[in-house]
């Protein structure tokens, strides 16, 4: 890796006897008697919050934590999982979020590669994951939705008094593993930089203050719900109405007591579904947001129509964080994530050289700045080919920026379709299908062919019974070249899709890999 090179970056003036993170983002609110959480089963205070915290820093080193270690968590989402990512920070450990969907044996592979000091698990899986925790010399508790467990039964009887254990900007503040679609899944190192000058950035840019109260119906072991939503509210010292997760119901149930709301493309399609949402019901929020997945311009539109609203749609990764944008004054145009924020350089190169390439012509992204990320966990090769020699991280994500600066996704660099030698980017495909009545949604893919390399594949879902392959075909021949045009329109029910709402296109690559043997 570059490391010398892509981490030279300003420090913000932080001093390196401090808990950056925990300073910056818990500390300022931690005696206010204000309200930080709304839940279903009551109010939590930033005072109450802030004791939770500190019985469980105290548990946490009691348990044998020392700073730099790494505490792995697959918990159900709960206040208490919440105060202990605070606590991991404030005890100057390094937070290991884990998706609460991984089975078992997936697990085996995350606690043996980041060898966690402690991990917390719910209580159903405690004795399938025990032998694995044991083999690393690691300490077991249990954590449940319902906020049970021997990590709350221990930490119950420990101090509220806690000090926060000195870290500097540079120093871990947690390690976010990626989805792992192509190969091993790689565990991306960031530092308490990376997370609290992205969450000052996102308050100046999206002009979140004390007053917001956000619609939070996030899981939290993604960047989404917990940096991005969480870390922004508390830093600004506002209040989040914090639900286990989303539900038409209890969005249009606790919406008149929000002020604003984050969600993925899914949670906006699903209320415009139910038609208790009008117009009066948004009319009090000031934002909504969304992320982690691509939204269809229709379903921006349809936002707007029906609400009034436009959505901001916004662009990050799990190694940046939030790097751009639509704007929070000014237009937000459907189709794109805007432009990078303040503090982010934002390049679109070639793939190979990383040269610059011409505005509107596509590449891929790469930034640098504050927000990206250290590097990958014991996978020195995989951060060398991740960053240039300046530098810049190479996301994969492929885009255009236009003459205005705003940046339009157009997929993966690894789901560029190369037929007969030509390179066919899925979305220009996909934005054509969608726009046709009759259509749900799509997802375009590359699938092995003797005579072309990839043959493109449709996968498509219509909105009724009435839509054949036949039709979606006839319209596109007259649209784009023969090299772009389906060779096959599969119907479907439901695209695979994982928790954030991505659609899932190495599944459909593998169930259709076949289709032209």
């Amino acid at each position: 890796m570059k490391e010398a090179t892509s981490l030279a970056l300003t420090c913000l003036g932080w001093s390196a006897m401090t808990n950056v993170l925990y300073d910056g983002v818990f500390a300022p609110h931690a005696d206010s008697d204000k309200i930080f959480l709304f839940t279903p089963a009551g109010k939590i205070s930033y005072a109450a919050f802030s004791h939770t915290t500190n019985c469980l820093a105290n548990c946490l080193v009691n348990n044998g934590l020392k700073p730099g270690d790494r505490v792995a968590v697959q918990a159900d989402k709960s206040v208490t999982q919440l105060a202990l990512y605070a606590a991991t920070i404030k005890a100057g450990g390094v937070y290991l979020p884990l998706n609460t969907g991984y089975t078992p044996h997936e697990l085996d592979y995350f606690i043996g590669d980041a060898k966690p000091a402690i991990v917390v698990v719910a209580e159903r899986v405690r004795a399938a994951i025990a032998p694995l925790v044991t083999g690393i010399g690691a300490s077991l508790l249990t954590l449940n939705a319902d906020e049970t467990g021997s990590l709350t039964q221990q930490a119950n009887n420990d101090s509220p008094d806690f000090t926060a254990i000195a870290r500097s900007s540079e120093d871990l503040g947690a390690i976010l593993y990626t989805s792992g679609t192509t190969g091993r899944s790689k565990g991306a190192k960031l530092c308490h930089r990376n997370l609290l000058s992205n969450a000052k950035i996102l308050a100046e840019s999206w002009q979140f203050t004390s007053d917001d109260v956000l619609l939070h119906m996030l899981p939290i072991y993604h960047t989404h719900g917990l940096f991005v939503a969480s870390n922004l509210l508390c830093m600004v010292g506002g209040s989040m109405i914090f639900l286990p997760k989303f539900s038409s119901e209890n969005a249009l149930a606790w919406l008149p007591k929000a002020t604003s709301m984050m969600g993925v493309p899914t949670f906006y399609t699903r209320l415009l579904d139910t038609p208790e949402f009008t117009r009066e019901t948004a009319n009090h929020i000031r934002l909504f947001i969304s992320g982690s997945a691509p939204m269809l311009a229709e379903t921006h539109m349809q936002f707007e129509e029906r609400t009034g609203k436009i959505i901001l749609e916004r662009y990050g990764m799990t190694e940046t964080n939030m790097s751009i944008s639509n704007p929070y004054e000014g237009a937000r145009i459907a189709g794109t994530v805007g432009k990078p924020l303040p503090g982010v350089e934002i390049r679109i190169g070639d793939a190979k050289t990383g040269a610059p390439v011409k505005s509107g012509e596509i590449g891929i992204i790469e930034q640098r700045g504050d927000n990206v990320f250290l590097g990958y966990w014991q996978m020195p090769e995989k951060t060398a080919e991740a960053f240039r020699d300046d530098g810049f991280f190479i996301t994969g994500d492929m885009a255009h920026q236009n003459k205005d600066g705003y940046i339009t996704i157009v997929g993966r660099e690894k789901d560029l379709i190369i037929s007969g030698g030509l390179n066919v980017y899925p979305k220009e495909i996909e934005d054509l299908i969608d726009d046709m009545d009759g259509v749900l949604e799509s997802a375009v893919i590359g699938v092995s062919h003797r005579d072309f390399g990839e043959a493109v594949v449709a996968v498509v879902v219509p909105t009724d019974g009435t839509l054949d392959a036949s039709t979606i075909s006839a319209s596109l021949a007259g649209r784009i070249a023969k090299f772009k045009q389906p060779k096959a329109i599969i119907l479907t029910d439901a695209l695979p899709r994982n928790t954030m709402g991505k659609v899932q296109k190495s599944v459909l690559r593998n169930t259709h890999a076949e289709l032209f043997a």
